[in-house]
């Protein structure tokens, strides 16, 4: 399969590369500085899984002509429809979509864009970052990326994409519950991305207070209640499992939210908490309620 990563960032960067490192068919579409930058570094991962330094094909938005039978796509959704328009030229009618953001609400974006077909489910658990040189570093055991037809079906292109993806320094797992498994993670995410935003601290000294704990377990509540509601497939013990989940965390653990909060960077919040705002619908949320309003003022001020 010829595979499309969109960008050559933290995340796309990091599985982009691993599938590279496996010999399979890999480009990059990247900004020209990136592009500039990678030419004369390679594509470098430092990673306590292995490191690697490779040399990738780079493509930019002015380069078109050609299309792509998979591509992953794992920019912020605040530059998702840049995004959408920027692969347009390199998508033709056999096209799987692969998305890695977090939430829900882009799933509705690409459907519109390239229709109910094309777009595959998926999400990722991994903690990777770039250095000042653009290297990709990735500290933690974790570099999972989980992806499946939405339907739950065992298709043949998603066991082509299964058979590329076999044998990849990385844990990429085929699902037959993808729905199910990304409203667990968006419930995950939005709750630790809000509670740690909202308190400006990691999730270790909030978790060792009852009144901390007490409140990371309302807000589950809260937005388990929002989704049921929305009809999300989420599982009856999911706000449980999760708590739990959440307590066993690294003491000093914050959020991606909360680290760009503190840089004065741009939020998903309007992605994460604003859409299961808006879809609460007069239910009371005062928790949901008092992180949204705090991430607005921020990106007002910011």
């Amino acid at each position: 399969m010829k595979i499309l990563v969109v960008g050559a960032g933290a995340i796309g960067g990091y599985f982009g590369g691993r599938l590279l490192e496996k010999g399979q068919d890999v480009t990059f579409l990247v900004r020209e500085g990136r592009k500039q930058a990678l030419e004369k570094t390679g594509l470098q991962i430092e990673s306590i899984n292995g490191n690697a330094k490779l040399v990738p094909r780079l493509i930019t938005i002015n380069d078109s002509g050609e299309t792509f039978d998979l591509i992953l796509l794992s920019t912020k959704s605040y530059h998702l429809a840049q995004a959408i328009e920027d692969i347009r030229p390199f998508v033709n009618n056999e096209t799987t979509i692969l998305p890695l953001l977090n939430g829900i609400a882009h799933l509705d974006q690409l459907i519109e864009a390239f229709g109910e077909d094309a777009v595959i489910g998926g999400l990722c658990f991994i903690e990777t970052t770039l250095d000042d040189q653009g290297k990709i570093l990735q500290k933690s055991p974790s570099h999972q990326l989980i992806y499946g037809e939405r339907s739950g079906e065992r298709t043949p292109r998603i066991e082509k994409v299964r058979d590329v993806f076999n044998g990849a320094n990385a844990s990429f797992e085929l699902s037959t519950q993808i729905t199910q498994e990304m409203w667990h993670k968006y419930l995950f995410i939005t709750t630790l991305s809000g509670i740690t935003s909202l308190m400006e601290s990691p999730i270790g000294p909030i978790m060792e207070l009852d009144t901390g704990r007490h409140t990371v377990e309302s807000f589950l509540e809260e937005l388990a209640a929002i989704m049921r509601k929305m009809g999300a497939p989420i599982q009856e013990t999911i706000t449980t499992d999760l708590a739990n989940k959440i307590s066993s965390l690294p003491y000093n653990m914050k959020s991606s939210m909360q680290r760009d909060l503190e840089k004065s960077l741009p939020l998903e919040a309007d992605h994460l908490q604003g859409y299961l705002l808006q879809h609460a619908n007069g239910m009371a949320v005062p928790i949901l309620e008092t992180i949204y309003t705090k991430l607005r003022i921020y990106e007002k001020n910011n």
